[in-house]
């Protein structure tokens, strides 16, 4: 957490003093003593892969390939290009199964 002087406005410095720890200003004389500790953590939510990727609309106007689907072994699956890394790495290609009961999704 960074904390501002309310008096200059210059980032407070933590040190101590002879009370213990303490936010200071190096710019004037202004000081506010730490009472108790307050950390915390927040961690963002990641999104899930099909929002990267565009949603469920993403998968509507893809083509379909021979592609045999590793957990029911439909021969065709749907697939779609996305550029992942940087210009001189090959697209990543998603799959996703053909069958309406499976749906699984897999990449290469």
């Amino acid at each position: 957490m960074l904390y501002f002087c309310p008096t200059c406005t210059n980032l407070l410095i933590v040190e101590e003093g002879s009370q213990g720890m303490r936010f200071s200003c190096v710019t004037c004389a202004y000081i506010f003593p730490i009472k108790r500790c307050v950390s915390y953590k927040i961690y963002p939510k990641l999104k899930a892969l099909d929002d990267v990727l565009g949603g469920a609309a993403a998968w509507k106007n893809v083509d379909a390939i021979d592609e045999p689907c590793p957990k029911c072994t439909h021969p065709r699956a749907y697939f779609m290009q996305v550029q992942t890394r940087s210009a001189d790495e090959p697209m990543t290609v998603f799959y996703k199964c053909c069958s309406p009961t499976c749906g699984h999704r897999w990449k290469e």
